[in-house]
Protein backbone atom coordinates (compact mmCIF):
# COMPACT_ATOMS: atom_id res chain seq x y z
CA UNK A 1 0.00 0.00 0.00
CA UNK A 2 1.07 3.76 -1.16
CA UNK A 3 3.06 4.86 2.57
CA UNK A 4 5.41 7.65 2.89
CA UNK A 5 8.82 5.72 2.81
CA UNK A 6 10.50 8.17 4.97
CA UNK A 7 8.13 8.40 7.26
CA UNK A 8 7.92 4.40 7.73
CA UNK A 9 11.97 4.15 8.08
CA UNK A 10 11.96 6.67 11.15
CA UNK A 11 8.85 4.39 12.46
CA UNK A 12 10.68 1.68 12.24
CA UNK A 13 14.02 3.07 14.42
CA UNK A 14 11.62 4.08 17.18
CA UNK A 15 10.52 0.35 17.20
CA UNK A 16 13.58 -0.93 16.91
CA UNK A 17 15.09 1.53 19.73
CA UNK A 18 12.47 0.08 21.84
CA UNK A 19 12.97 -2.29 24.56
CA UNK A 20 10.02 -4.78 23.71
CA UNK A 21 10.53 -3.94 19.94
CA UNK A 22 7.45 -2.12 19.43
CA UNK A 23 5.65 1.36 20.30
CA UNK A 24 2.82 2.17 21.79
CA UNK A 25 -0.07 2.73 19.24
CA UNK A 26 -0.64 6.25 20.36
CA UNK A 27 2.93 7.20 19.63
CA UNK A 28 2.46 5.90 16.90
CA UNK A 29 0.02 8.20 15.74
CA UNK A 30 1.58 10.63 16.70
CA UNK A 31 4.46 9.97 14.60
CA UNK A 32 2.14 9.37 11.47
CA UNK A 33 0.32 12.28 11.65
CA UNK A 34 3.04 14.91 13.09
CA UNK A 35 6.11 13.42 12.63
CA UNK A 36 8.57 17.29 11.50
CA UNK A 37 7.59 17.10 7.37
CA UNK A 38 6.81 13.78 7.41
CA UNK A 39 3.55 13.42 9.24
CA UNK A 40 -0.19 13.60 7.68
CA UNK A 41 -0.97 16.93 9.15
CA UNK A 42 2.64 18.22 8.98
CA UNK A 43 2.82 17.94 5.26
CA UNK A 44 2.19 19.45 2.31
CA UNK A 45 -1.02 17.23 0.86
CA UNK A 46 -3.96 18.90 0.57
CA UNK A 47 -6.25 17.73 3.29
CA UNK A 48 -9.83 19.06 3.64
CA UNK A 49 -12.23 19.65 0.43
CA UNK A 50 -12.93 17.60 -3.23
CA UNK A 51 -9.22 17.64 -3.39
CA UNK A 52 -7.98 15.99 -0.44
CA UNK A 53 -9.14 13.04 1.90
CA UNK A 54 -12.44 14.48 4.15
CA UNK A 55 -14.96 17.39 4.16
CA UNK A 56 -15.58 19.59 7.15
CA UNK A 57 -18.63 21.17 7.85
CA UNK A 58 -16.93 24.37 6.76
CA UNK A 59 -16.52 23.13 3.23
CA UNK A 60 -20.65 22.95 2.67
CA UNK A 61 -20.68 26.93 2.14
CA UNK A 62 -20.21 29.73 4.32
CA UNK A 63 -23.18 29.00 6.62
CA UNK A 64 -21.08 27.61 10.02
CA UNK A 65 -18.60 30.25 9.73
CA UNK A 66 -21.59 32.78 9.82
CA UNK A 67 -23.40 31.11 12.57
CA UNK A 68 -20.22 30.89 14.72
CA UNK A 69 -19.66 34.75 13.53
CA UNK A 70 -23.23 36.35 15.29
CA UNK A 71 -22.46 33.51 18.16
CA UNK A 72 -19.03 35.38 19.20
CA UNK A 73 -20.48 38.90 18.65
CA UNK A 74 -23.64 37.58 20.88
CA UNK A 75 -20.91 36.11 24.21
CA UNK A 76 -18.46 38.72 23.53
CA UNK A 77 -20.46 41.98 23.75
CA UNK A 78 -22.30 40.64 27.00
CA UNK A 79 -19.84 42.53 28.83
CA UNK A 80 -18.70 46.02 27.70
CA UNK A 81 -14.76 46.16 26.88
CA UNK A 82 -12.89 48.06 24.11
CA UNK A 83 -11.81 44.82 22.39
CA UNK A 84 -12.37 41.56 21.81
CA UNK A 85 -10.76 38.85 21.14
CA UNK A 86 -11.02 35.62 18.99
CA UNK A 87 -8.98 32.39 19.11
CA UNK A 88 -9.32 29.88 16.77
CA UNK A 89 -6.91 26.69 17.24
CA UNK A 90 -5.74 24.16 14.56
CA UNK A 91 -7.45 26.15 11.79
CA UNK A 92 -5.82 24.01 8.88
CA UNK A 93 -6.60 26.06 5.66
CA UNK A 94 -7.81 29.57 7.28
CA UNK A 95 -11.45 28.57 5.19
CA UNK A 96 -13.38 28.51 8.58
CA UNK A 97 -11.44 31.82 9.60
CA UNK A 98 -11.93 33.47 6.51
CA UNK A 99 -15.83 32.46 7.01
CA UNK A 100 -16.27 34.45 10.26
CA UNK A 101 -14.14 37.11 9.71
CA UNK A 102 -16.09 38.13 6.54
CA UNK A 103 -19.18 37.62 8.26
CA UNK A 104 -17.74 39.90 11.47
CA UNK A 105 -16.34 42.64 8.71
CA UNK A 106 -19.37 43.02 6.32
CA UNK A 107 -22.31 42.67 9.16
CA UNK A 108 -20.55 43.74 12.46
CA UNK A 109 -17.92 46.62 11.21
CA UNK A 110 -17.49 47.84 14.71
CA UNK A 111 -16.54 44.70 16.13
CA UNK A 112 -14.37 43.91 13.76
CA UNK A 113 -12.52 47.10 14.66
CA UNK A 114 -11.97 46.10 17.54
CA UNK A 115 -11.22 42.50 16.75
CA UNK A 116 -7.92 40.66 17.77
CA UNK A 117 -8.16 37.47 16.15
CA UNK A 118 -5.46 34.60 16.81
CA UNK A 119 -4.84 31.94 15.08
CA UNK A 120 -3.12 28.90 16.82
CA UNK A 121 -1.38 26.09 14.54
CA UNK A 122 0.77 23.91 15.07
CA UNK A 123 1.95 23.45 11.60
CA UNK A 124 4.51 25.88 10.18
CA UNK A 125 2.58 24.90 6.88
CA UNK A 126 -0.56 25.91 7.62
CA UNK A 127 0.51 28.90 9.45
CA UNK A 128 1.61 30.02 5.59
CA UNK A 129 -0.91 28.86 3.94
CA UNK A 130 -3.51 30.35 6.87
CA UNK A 131 -1.45 33.89 5.76
CA UNK A 132 -2.25 33.51 2.02
CA UNK A 133 -6.01 32.84 2.37
CA UNK A 134 -6.52 35.31 5.67
CA UNK A 135 -4.59 38.31 3.79
CA UNK A 136 -7.85 40.60 3.61
CA UNK A 137 -7.57 40.46 6.91
CA UNK A 138 -4.17 40.51 8.01
CA UNK A 139 -4.80 44.32 10.14
CA UNK A 140 -6.74 42.00 12.96
CA UNK A 141 -4.67 39.04 12.64
CA UNK A 142 -1.95 37.02 14.59
CA UNK A 143 -0.35 33.91 13.38
CA UNK A 144 1.28 31.90 16.53
CA UNK A 145 2.32 28.43 17.22
CA UNK A 146 0.94 26.81 20.47
CA UNK A 147 4.36 27.29 22.22
CA UNK A 148 3.70 31.02 21.43
CA UNK A 149 0.28 31.09 22.74
CA UNK A 150 1.44 29.09 26.47
CA UNK A 151 3.80 32.40 26.64
CA UNK A 152 0.95 34.80 26.41
CA UNK A 153 -0.73 34.26 29.92
CA UNK A 154 -4.23 33.99 30.99
CA UNK A 155 -6.48 35.75 28.77
CA UNK A 156 -10.03 37.81 29.44
CA UNK A 157 -12.84 38.18 27.43
CA UNK A 158 -11.81 35.85 24.92
CA UNK A 159 -13.91 33.70 22.86
CA UNK A 160 -11.89 30.44 21.82
CA UNK A 161 -13.08 27.76 19.54
CA UNK A 162 -11.93 25.02 17.51
CA UNK A 163 -12.97 22.50 14.68
CA UNK A 164 -12.48 18.79 14.14
CA UNK A 165 -9.12 19.54 16.36
CA UNK A 166 -9.82 17.29 19.23
CA UNK A 167 -10.60 13.93 16.96
CA UNK A 168 -6.65 14.33 15.88
CA UNK A 169 -5.16 14.07 18.54
CA UNK A 170 -3.23 10.58 19.15
CA UNK A 171 -5.32 8.71 21.00
CA UNK A 172 -3.66 5.19 23.59
CA UNK A 173 -5.91 1.58 22.38
CA UNK A 174 -6.79 -1.00 25.11
CA UNK A 175 -8.39 -3.95 24.88
CA UNK A 176 -9.67 -6.02 27.18
CA UNK A 177 -9.60 -9.95 27.33
CA UNK A 178 -9.87 -12.39 29.92
CA UNK A 179 -10.17 -10.28 32.74
CA UNK A 180 -7.41 -8.23 31.71
CA UNK A 181 -6.43 -4.93 30.19
CA UNK A 182 -3.75 -4.59 27.10
CA UNK A 183 -2.83 -1.63 25.53
CA UNK A 184 -2.28 -2.13 22.15
CA UNK A 185 1.67 -1.61 20.70
CA UNK A 186 2.89 -1.48 17.01
CA UNK A 187 5.48 -3.55 15.58
CA UNK A 188 7.36 -4.40 12.93
CA UNK A 189 7.19 -7.85 10.48
CA UNK A 190 10.55 -7.96 8.62
CA UNK A 191 9.40 -10.80 6.69
CA UNK A 192 6.44 -9.26 5.75
CA UNK A 193 7.67 -5.79 5.68
CA UNK A 194 4.43 -4.85 7.59
CA UNK A 195 3.72 -2.59 10.85
CA UNK A 196 1.36 -5.31 12.88
CA UNK A 197 -0.46 -5.11 16.05
CA UNK A 198 0.59 -6.23 19.31
CA UNK A 199 -0.83 -6.10 22.94
CA UNK A 200 1.09 -6.21 26.29
CA UNK A 201 -0.58 -6.10 29.52
CA UNK A 202 -1.35 -2.45 30.27
CA UNK A 203 1.01 -0.96 33.14
CA UNK A 204 -0.29 3.36 31.92
CA UNK A 205 -1.62 4.41 35.73
CA UNK A 206 -3.16 7.27 33.36
CA UNK A 207 -5.04 4.86 30.91
CA UNK A 208 -6.27 2.57 34.43
CA UNK A 209 -7.08 5.90 36.25
CA UNK A 210 -8.90 7.39 33.30
CA UNK A 211 -11.40 4.19 33.15
CA UNK A 212 -11.95 3.95 36.74
CA UNK A 213 -12.51 7.68 36.72
CA UNK A 214 -15.25 7.55 34.61
CA UNK A 215 -16.50 4.31 35.46
CA UNK A 216 -15.93 2.29 32.24
CA UNK A 217 -16.36 -1.10 31.63
CA UNK A 218 -14.93 -2.82 28.76
CA UNK A 219 -16.73 -6.27 27.86
CA UNK A 220 -14.77 -9.48 26.65
CA UNK A 221 -12.39 -8.79 23.64
CA UNK A 222 -13.89 -4.81 23.55
CA UNK A 223 -11.38 -2.39 21.76
CA UNK A 224 -11.47 0.89 22.90
CA UNK A 225 -9.74 4.17 22.63
CA UNK A 226 -8.62 6.80 25.04
CA UNK A 227 -8.19 10.13 24.15
CA UNK A 228 -5.67 11.91 26.71
CA UNK A 229 -4.15 14.19 25.24
CA UNK A 230 -7.95 15.96 24.33
CA UNK A 231 -8.57 16.00 27.96
CA UNK A 232 -4.89 18.02 28.44
CA UNK A 233 -6.02 20.39 25.82
CA UNK A 234 -8.80 21.15 27.14
CA UNK A 235 -7.37 21.55 30.69
CA UNK A 236 -4.75 23.33 29.83
CA UNK A 237 -6.89 25.90 27.65
CA UNK A 238 -9.94 26.12 29.95
CA UNK A 239 -6.50 27.32 32.68
CA UNK A 240 -5.48 29.89 30.80
CA UNK A 241 -8.95 31.41 30.27
CA UNK A 242 -9.94 34.00 33.02
CA UNK A 243 -13.16 34.66 31.68
CA UNK A 244 -14.66 33.78 28.72
CA UNK A 245 -16.15 30.58 26.12
CA UNK A 246 -14.63 27.92 24.69
CA UNK A 247 -16.38 26.14 22.09
CA UNK A 248 -15.00 23.01 20.83
CA UNK A 249 -16.67 21.45 17.79
CA UNK A 250 -15.93 16.98 16.78
CA UNK A 251 -17.48 13.99 16.14
CA UNK A 252 -18.06 11.56 19.06
CA UNK A 253 -20.67 11.69 22.39
CA UNK A 254 -20.50 10.80 25.52
CA UNK A 255 -18.84 7.92 27.63
CA UNK A 256 -22.11 5.54 27.60
CA UNK A 257 -22.01 5.87 24.24
CA UNK A 258 -18.41 5.87 23.21
CA UNK A 259 -17.55 2.61 24.91
CA UNK A 260 -21.52 0.96 24.54
CA UNK A 261 -21.36 -2.40 23.36
CA UNK A 262 -22.13 -2.18 19.59
CA UNK A 263 -18.65 -0.52 19.93
CA UNK A 264 -16.66 -3.81 20.46
CA UNK A 265 -14.24 -3.10 17.46
CA UNK A 266 -13.56 1.42 19.09
CA UNK A 267 -13.71 3.98 16.85
CA UNK A 268 -10.93 4.45 15.46
CA UNK A 269 -11.41 5.41 11.29
CA UNK A 270 -8.68 6.30 9.09
CA UNK A 271 -9.58 8.51 5.37
CA UNK A 272 -8.13 8.70 2.21
CA UNK A 273 -9.01 10.10 -0.72
CA UNK A 274 -13.00 10.35 0.93
CA UNK A 275 -12.68 6.71 1.70
CA UNK A 276 -12.96 5.66 5.49
CA UNK A 277 -10.74 2.43 6.11
CA UNK A 278 -10.30 0.49 9.67
CA UNK A 279 -6.72 0.07 9.12
CA UNK A 280 -4.37 2.20 10.44
CA UNK A 281 -0.95 0.80 9.16
CA UNK A 282 -1.56 1.48 5.83
CA UNK A 283 -1.24 4.40 3.92
CA UNK A 284 1.80 5.47 6.44
CA UNK A 285 1.35 8.91 6.31
CA UNK A 286 -0.80 9.55 3.46
CA UNK A 287 -4.09 9.10 5.50
CA UNK A 288 -5.53 10.92 8.43
CA UNK A 289 -6.43 8.46 11.39
CA UNK A 290 -8.93 9.94 13.36
CA UNK A 291 -11.24 8.67 16.58
CA UNK A 292 -14.39 9.81 18.15
CA UNK A 293 -14.29 12.33 21.02
CA UNK A 294 -15.44 10.80 24.48
CA UNK A 295 -17.23 14.13 26.13
CA UNK A 296 -18.13 13.07 29.12
CA UNK A 297 -14.30 13.43 29.93
CA UNK A 298 -13.74 16.90 28.34
CA UNK A 299 -16.81 18.47 30.60
CA UNK A 300 -14.99 16.72 33.31
CA UNK A 301 -11.49 18.17 32.84
CA UNK A 302 -13.04 21.92 31.70
CA UNK A 303 -15.16 21.41 35.27
CA UNK A 304 -11.91 20.90 37.01
CA UNK A 305 -10.01 24.17 35.24
CA UNK A 306 -12.62 26.13 36.81
CA UNK A 307 -15.37 25.92 33.24
CA UNK A 308 -18.79 26.99 35.70
CA UNK A 309 -21.15 26.19 32.70
CA UNK A 310 -21.21 23.61 29.83
CA UNK A 311 -23.44 22.37 27.48
CA UNK A 312 -23.16 19.71 24.90
CA UNK A 313 -25.72 20.15 21.83
CA UNK A 314 -25.72 18.14 18.95
CA UNK A 315 -24.36 20.11 15.87
CA UNK A 316 -28.21 20.32 14.67
CA UNK A 317 -29.38 21.48 17.80
CA UNK A 318 -26.94 24.33 18.13
CA UNK A 319 -27.22 25.97 14.40
CA UNK A 320 -31.37 25.61 15.09
CA UNK A 321 -30.77 27.25 18.18
CA UNK A 322 -28.44 29.99 16.73
CA UNK A 323 -31.18 30.52 13.85
CA UNK A 324 -30.36 28.77 10.86
CA UNK A 325 -33.81 28.13 9.80
CA UNK A 326 -33.75 31.73 9.58
CA UNK A 327 -31.14 31.80 6.78
CA UNK A 328 -33.59 29.80 4.70
CA UNK A 329 -35.09 31.64 1.58
CA UNK A 330 -38.07 31.56 -0.53
CA UNK A 331 -36.81 30.37 -4.16
CA UNK A 332 -38.77 30.91 -7.49
CA UNK A 333 -36.02 30.12 -9.78
CA UNK A 334 -35.82 26.98 -11.81
CA UNK A 335 -32.27 27.19 -11.94
CA UNK A 336 -30.82 24.57 -8.98
CA UNK A 337 -27.07 25.96 -8.99
CA UNK A 338 -28.02 29.61 -8.52
CA UNK A 339 -27.37 30.99 -4.88
CA UNK A 340 -30.68 31.13 -3.41
CA UNK A 341 -31.02 26.97 -4.27
CA UNK A 342 -27.34 26.40 -3.02
CA UNK A 343 -27.45 28.30 0.02
CA UNK A 344 -30.92 26.11 1.00
CA UNK A 345 -29.15 23.11 0.25
CA UNK A 346 -26.40 23.96 2.56
CA UNK A 347 -28.53 24.22 5.00
CA UNK A 348 -30.25 20.73 4.31
CA UNK A 349 -27.27 19.30 4.54
CA UNK A 350 -25.55 20.62 7.91
CA UNK A 351 -28.93 19.72 9.20
CA UNK A 352 -30.00 16.73 7.87
CA UNK A 353 -26.45 15.18 6.81
CA UNK A 354 -25.82 12.09 8.83
CA UNK A 355 -22.69 13.24 9.28
CA UNK A 356 -22.86 16.29 10.22
CA UNK A 357 -25.92 16.79 12.15
CA UNK A 358 -25.94 14.59 14.53
CA UNK A 359 -22.76 12.67 15.23
CA UNK A 360 -20.58 16.14 15.55
CA UNK A 361 -21.34 17.60 18.97
CA UNK A 362 -20.64 21.11 19.80
CA UNK A 363 -19.13 21.56 23.66
CA UNK A 364 -19.81 25.26 24.77
CA UNK A 365 -17.62 26.01 27.73
CA UNK A 366 -18.31 29.48 29.40
CA UNK A 367 -15.84 30.49 32.61
CA UNK A 368 -17.09 33.78 34.42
Amino acid sequence: MESNEELVQLIRREIEQSDVKAISFRQFMELCLYAPELGYYTGTRSKVGKKGDFYTSSSIGSLLGEILACHMVKKLTENTSESYEIVEWGGGNGQLAQQILHKLQVDFSEFYRRLHFIEIERSEYHRELQKVNLQQHLDVISFWSPEQWKEQGKRTDTYIFSNELLDAFPVHRVRYKADLLYELFVGWDEAKQLFYECELPCENVQLLAYLKRDNIVLHEGQTAEINLAADEWLAETANWLEAGHLITIDYGDIASEIYATHRMHGTLLCYKDHQAYDNPYIHVGEQDITAHINFSACIQSGSKAGIQESKLLTQKEFLVQEGILELLQNDNSRDPFGPVAKRNRAIRQLLLGDQMSELFKVLHLTKR
